[in-house]
């Protein structure tokens, strides 16, 4: 802990409007460049990588090829849809020293329908699902709730390609029921409802919502939600503009069929926080969380305690080394309550205290974050304790 760059704050920001943003900034997870624009700290980044490890797991499990498009595209194929006029000022528009014009991406339909176009041929060759998680950018009016609604932002968006209306059908529910494990292994409580295509078109869509009282959307339940999830049916509406066509059995060029599915990477990370949190800060899933555990000695600059904290946090390190599990080491010197304090705001879900009292019967304190929990445990069941927490998590 003494290593990491953590600088919380005591007050809430004055920008912040709902408390999942005022915890990303006061407990050191962000930090504002520009209106809508922010550095993600090592803790907001080990967030990130925790929900992008969970999307990435599921979507290869579904048969899906993870990919890497550019950020800048060309003018030129956004104007083959037709979408270079439709899509108005949210779109950033800028030209290189030639006087070409070039936007920056909040989506990537054209420029995934020229890959395909130009790569596959056959029926034979379909279906195809392939995916990325990006920094996209939209030039929202009036950025706000931090992550929630930003002008550059982190997105898994991904493209299916089908020979026929019904494979694509077999696909979109195959990617809703994706999205179904995804949010469940985060440890979220969402919905499902049916939504307007927008922008992106397609016959057909529906978007995933975290429950959430701050949400910005009424879900037919109210409840409120805040939308981390989408998929469309797009039909060939680029397919058609963009001659994205295949041979089928009979030799006949055909247009192809295709989905399109984007989940929000930090709305989700954000949401989470909105839908766990008490006055004290945050209370992360233990999936999402930057460090399921945190190794707190009552005086690091005690030597017995110490050493008892280190080889705990060694030998936790090692056990966890390849399950997503990992562990902090609060070696600070301080007071014992403003390190518990820390540890509460930035929303760590299980706290092993070693004090005195404890370690002259050689026992440490675990304590559960969420449900306040406290045991006393003997030094030598740490390990099958924290493996007993993990076992009921998924991990993947």
């Amino acid at each position: 802990m003494s290593q990491l760059l953590v600088p919380t704050l005591r007050e809430d920001p004055s920008e912040a409007e709902i408390v999942s943003h005022k915890l990303l900034l006061r407990a050191g997870y962000i930090k504002k460049v520009a209106a809508g624009i922010y550095t993600y700290l090592p803790l907001g980044l080990k967030v990130l990588q925790n929900v992008t490890n969970i999307v990435r797991e599921e979507m290869n499990r579904a048969g899906a090829q993870e990919i890497f498009m550019p950020v800048l595209l060309p003018a030129e194929l956004w104007r083959q849809t037709g979408r270079w006029e439709q899509y108005g000022k949210e779109l950033f528009r800028v030209k290189d020293r030639h006087e070409r014009e070039f936007c920056l991406g909040p989506t990537h339909e054209e420029i995934i329908t020229e890959l395909v176009r130009d790569s596959v041929r056959s029926y034979k060759e379909l279906p195809l699902n392939l995916y990325q998680i990006q920094t996209k950018f939209r030039d929202e009016i009036r950025p706000r709730f931090g992550l929630m609604r930003g002008r550059e932002f982190m997105m898994k968006d991904s493209y299916s390609f089908h020979a026929s209306e019904e494979d694509l059908d077999r696909e979109y529910k195959k990617m809703y029921e994706t999205y179904c494990r995804i949010f469940q292994r985060m440890g979220l409580e969402y919905c499902v409802t049916k939504a307007d295509s927008g922008l992106i078109g397609g016959g057909f869509s529906e978007e995933f919502h975290v429950i959430a009282d701050a949400g910005e959307e009424e879900l037919p339940n109210g409840k409120r939600g805040i939308e981390v999830g989408h998929i469309f049916k797009l039909g060939t509406k680029y397919s058609e503009k963009m001659g994205c066509m295949y041979m089928d059995e009979n030799n006949k060029e055909k247009p192809m069929v295709m989905g399109c599915y984007g989940i929000g990477v930090a709305r989700t990370a954000q949401a989470a926080i909105e839908q766990n949190h008490d006055k004290d800060g945050i209370l992360w899933p233990i999936p999402l969380a930057p460090y399921q555990v945190a190794i707190v000695p009552v005086n690091a600059e005690e030597k017995e305690q110490f050493e008892v904290a280190e080889k705990i946090y060694s030998d936790c390190k090692a056990s966890f080394a390849t399950t997503g599990f990992d562990v902090l080491l609060d070696d600070r010197a301080g007071r014992i309550g403003a390190k518990l304090k820390d540890m509460d705001l930035i929303g760590i879900p299980i706290k092993i205290i070693v004090g005195p009292k404890g370690l002259k019967e050689n026992k440490i304190e675990i304590k559960t974050r969420k449900s306040g929990e406290v045991k006393l445990v003997a030094i030598d069941r740490v390990r099958e304790e924290l493996t007993n927490v993990w076992n009921i998590c998924d991990f993947g």
